[in-house]
């Protein structure tokens, strides 16, 4: 199917097959409101091309409906008028948006000590949550209703439930997670009472296209398979689709790191449904997408429209777009944080950068990521740029990673700067080594950890990922004992993958160190290839600035 033809769902004509997929930012209000920086966020993505928006996850009014900090609500009326601009903003890209909405049941952040209700008291991230009574039932399907009306008021084309990842619709659906046995649970037809519900009632309460988004599997332990998610999408009446994505609360979800193979949901979606369907899951380039819409009718772009809101525009005109490495680094920091982008230093600050006109000539020293950011940007501003480095290739520390899917995806990173460099005119002058008196912005030599020194027996204490990586590249040669510690700076789905292929190599791990371990170095904020890429854009946007003055 051609990715660029029209889509309909119900009624809602979307210009073409792409689908920026529902991802937490943090960018709204504490209150849950939206904002200047938050409505630049989507409309980006918007101006990239996308058909349809899909909002993050946004809590319902209902007690105790909260999943996260500074997340997206909508709750009240008086968050329309903001929502409005949105909408038109979206509009005026001829693109369409929906809201997606949320309760977080047994997962709620709640306050004051309360605890979360859940259709079971079933154990979620350490704490029991109440089981919910025929009353919150009720009121929660109510919450439900208002909140899709409140977007159908603020401009929105349509509505997707979120029944997916864990939270209250998904834990209805779940067999591992509803143990009741009243009308809301058991049978397949008592689990699905309660999305069905929701649906008739958000019915009743909008005109809109009305949607959902299902694990398709649970990578749990006691996870059911892809067999009982289709069954339950196929099951499902009055809905206009169905967006899967996977997993409960076990990585890696949605969210794979480097080590799974692209398109992973797709893979274990077993038949094409017979309802409409966008799917998700490291669906990143132009071969993934159109293996997707082989079997669905829409493909949803969750982290590559992160690295390269322009992914959809590009793919279209035949150009490179900026690669998701899938590092799970900085889009994965969205406790405390708010969304951001390891290889993109736009997103979130969408407000903030913005390309100027420039002219003359700039000459860099090093073509490793910052150089090549710096680069990047100031040609981008119109500016002729070479760029001197002494090495025969560009990429700098790039070309030392050991481990091979870690390696093979950064080099995507690096293939995409040459693709920019030929664009737009960047004179590359490798094996060319100068003096700071020669060039305008110095960017060579980027900061290395210390070594380690290798031993037969190594006993290591350390979060730096050069470190991690040359661990694996030791292994099977020397004795190689790690703190568990050491995984820190890894997200919960690189650490899971990281300790299986050590321990598979012969690596073991331990709670604390001891006078053994040579190598100590825990740094909570290390310098990494996100720093390079800010450090990068800073020297260039600071080079601009003083050009203009």
């Amino acid at each position: 199917m051609n990715p660029f033809e029209e889509a309909y769902i119900g009624d809602c004509l979307i210009k073409n097959r792409f689908a920026m997929a529902p991802m937490i930012s943090s960018l709204a209000d504490a209150d849950g409101s939206t904002n200047e920086v938050h409505t630049e966020y989507l409309t980006e993505r918007a101006a990239g091309g996308f058909g349809l928006i899909i909002t993050e996850y946004s809590f319902v009014p209902s007690r105790n409906s909260r999943g996260s900090r500074n997340q997206l609500s909508f709750a009240r009326l008086d968050q329309t008028p903001k929502f409005r601009r949105i909408a038109e903003n979206v509009h005026g890209y001829g693109s369409k948006i929906f809201a997606q909405i949320v309760h977080a049941g047994g997962k709620a952040v709640t306050e004051n000590g309360e605890l979360p209700f859940a259709p079971s008291p079933v154990m979620y991230n350490g704490r029991m949550p109440t089981e919910m009574s025929e009353q919150d039932i009720e009121e929660v399907i109510g919450a439900f209703a208002q909140s899709a009306k409140i977007a159908e008021l603020s401009g929105f084309d349509g509505i997707e439930l979120h029944g997916a990842h864990g939270y209250l619709i998904h834990e209805f659906l779940s067999p591992a997670l509803n143990r009741r046995n009243d009308r809301w649970g058991g049978s397949l037809e008592n689990m699905l009472r309660f999305p069905q519900e929701i649906i008739k009632r958000v019915r009743e309460e909008v005109t809109l296209p009305v949607g959902m988004r299902l694990s398709l599997y649970e990578d749990d332990q006691d996870g059911y398979p892809p067999e009982h998610g289709l069954k339950i999408a196929e099951s499902l009446k009055n809905i206009d689709y169905v967006h899967f994505s996977a997993g409960r609360n076990t990585p890696p979800g949605s969210s794979a790191p480097f080590y799974y193979p692209h398109a992973h949901i797709l893979r274990r979606l077993t038949a094409k449904p017979s309802i409409k369907t966008m799917i998700v899951g490291s669906i990143s380039d132009k071969e993934t997408v159109e293996n997707a819409l082989e079997t669905a009718d829409m493909v949803s772009i969750g982290r590559e429209a992160l690295a390269d809101p322009f992914f959809p525009e590009k793919m279209r005109m035949g150009l490179m777009p900026r690669p998701c490495i899938r590092c799970n680094q900085a889009c994965r920091d969205f406790a405390h944080g708010q969304v951001r982008c390891t290889i993109n230093y736009e997103t979130g600050r969408e407000t903030l950068v913005k390309i100027q006109e420039l002219h003359g000539d700039v000459k860099i020293a090093g073509a490793g990521v910052a150089g090549m950011e710096a680069a990047i940007y100031l040609a981008r501003c119109g500016m002729h740029v070479a760029v001197f480095e002494k090495a025969g290739n560009i990429g700098g520390q790039i070309n030392e990673i050991y481990e091979t899917s870690q390696k093979n995806e950064f080099q995507k990173l690096v293939s995409f700067y040459r693709e920019e460099a030929k664009r737009l005119g960047i004179e590359l002058k490798l094996n060319h080594e100068v003096s700071a008196e020669d060039v305008d912005l110095w960017l060579a030599g980027g900061h290395r950890y210390p070594g380690m020194v290798e031993d037969d027996e190594m006993y290591v204490d350390s979060n730096i990922y050069a470190h991690l990586d040359a661990c694996l590249r030791l292994a099977g040669k020397k004795k190689i004992v790690m703190t568990e510690r050491s995984l820190s700076s890894l997200d919960r789905g690189r650490q899971a993958v990281f300790r299986r292929i050590a321990q598979d190599r012969g690596i073991t791990f331990v709670k604390e160190p001891d006078e053994r371990f040579a190598v100590n170095i825990i740094e909570r904020r290390q310098i990494d290839l996100g720093t390079a890429v800010r450090k990068g854009i800073s020297e260039a946007m600071r080079f601009a600035s003083e050009l203009r003055w």
